[in-house]
């Protein structure tokens, strides 16, 4: 024990405040360093161009969704632009019904709407006509009465049908006077278009598809 004690005891050195700190060394980008590029005959490559041309194939496929135009006359399905003098457009089968029935065109048709109507014709329903022969020539006579408004056809064809639905679906001032059964039921899809038919054992005219604001008379 006395040993330990006799030795001199040595300072420890104290770090100094000005001690330089190792600087860090900056990683910086090679020269002219090229970056990894896919090869164009890459598995991934034509993995990726194949779903592409399935996606276009199958959005090609599909059917367009296009949304008619509805035009501004309409409120729902009552067609505003409606209104005295009535503009009836009448085919082949109202007029020979009306023969048949023996009632006037005309008169038949503003004792239904309590109105001025203009009875209205196309060239495809006067080329129908005239197509039939000598047996509808009381009809075609009729149709060539100058009370009759004539309306020009400029597409190619004469089926009535057809031309009827363009004519009404251009325009939504038309009533549509017909005893077809199929082209009441293509009429009945497009809004807005009443329908006027001659009633089974009645001499009179009769209206679907209008309200009673607008000249329809009550039904009952």
């Amino acid at each position: 024990w006395g040993l330990n004690e006799s030795l001199p005891r040595v300072p420890r050195p104290r770090p100094t405040t000005n001690a330089r700190k190792m600087p860090k060394v900056k990683s910086r980008r090679k020269f002219a360093g090229v970056k990894k590029i896919i090869s164009p005959t890459d598995e991934r490559i034509r993995r990726n161009e194949i779903a592409r041309n399935q996606q276009k194939k199958k959005t090609a496929s599909e059917p367009s969704r296009a949304v008619a135009q509805v035009p501004s006359n309409l409120f729902f399905s009552h067609n505003t632009a409606l209104g005295p003098p009535y503009q009836i457009i009448v085919d082949t089968n109202f007029i020979n019904h009306s023969i048949s029935r023996k009632v006037d065109l005309v008169q038949g048709m503003m004792d239904c709407l309590l109105a001025k109507c203009i009875p209205c014709i196309t060239d495809c329903v006067i080329a129908e006509l005239e197509k039939l022969g000598h047996k509808y020539r009381l009809a075609l006579r009729i149709a060539k009465d100058p009370r009759f408004e004539r309306i020009p056809c400029t597409h190619n064809g004469t089926y009535a049908d057809d031309c009827i639905c363009r004519t009404v679906q251009q325009h939504r001032c038309y009533i549509v006077a017909t005893n077809d059964r199929d082209l009441k039921r293509r009429i009945r899809k497009i809004p807005g278009v009443p329908i006027m038919y001659s009633a089974q054992g009645s001499h009179k005219f009769n209206i679907e598809r209008m309200p009673e604001a607008y000249g329809a008379p009550r039904m009952g």
